[in-house]
C-alpha cells in the first residue's frame, strides 16, 4: 500500500521534470498543519534564491493565530513576491509540490501574483 505522502510526491515529480525542462527558475510551496513554505529554486534547481514561511519571526508577529490557516497563505505568498522582486525575479514557474491547487496553496499563489509576481 501506497502512503499519502509518497503518492504526493510522486504527483510532484512530473510537475518537476516539465519545469526543470523548460530551466526556468520555480516558485516552490510546501504546507503542512502548522505551517505553509515558499522557495524560490534556481532553474538549474541547485539553490534557493528566495524564502519565506510562516516559522520566520517577522511573518509570525503579522498573524493573529498559528500558520496554517489562508490568512498565513496570503502573508508568505506576498513576502515571497517581495523577496523575488528584491532579487531580481519576476516570473517563475509554480510548483505545488504534488498538493491540490485550492486552500491555502491557492491562496498563496493568488497573493504572490497580486504582489507581482508572474507565473
Amino acid at each position: 500500500m501506497i502512503s499519502k505522502n509518497i503518492s504526493r510526491l510522486r504527483r510532484a515529480q512530473a510537475t518537476r521534470r516539465r519545469i526543470a525542462r523548460l530551466r526556468v527558475v520555480r516558485l516552490s510551496v510546501h504546507r503542512t498543519n502548522q505551517h505553509i513554505y515558499a522557495n524560490i529554486i534556481s532553474a538549474e534547481g541547485d539553490r534557493v534564491l528566495a524564502s519565506a514561511s510562516t516559522v520566520e519571526a517577522e511573518v509570525r508577529r503579522q498573524l493573529s493565530g498559528h500558520g496554517g490557516n489562508l490568512a498565513a497563505a496570503v502573508v508568505v505568498g506576498a513576502r515571497i513576491a517581495e523577496k523575488a522582486k528584491a532579487v531580481g525575479i519576476d516570473t517563475v514557474a509554480f510548483d505545488r509540490s504534488g498538493f491540490r491547487f485550492h486552500g491555502r496553496v491557492k491562496a498563496l499563489a493568488e497573493a504572490a501574483r497580486e504582489a507581482g509576481l508572474k507565473f
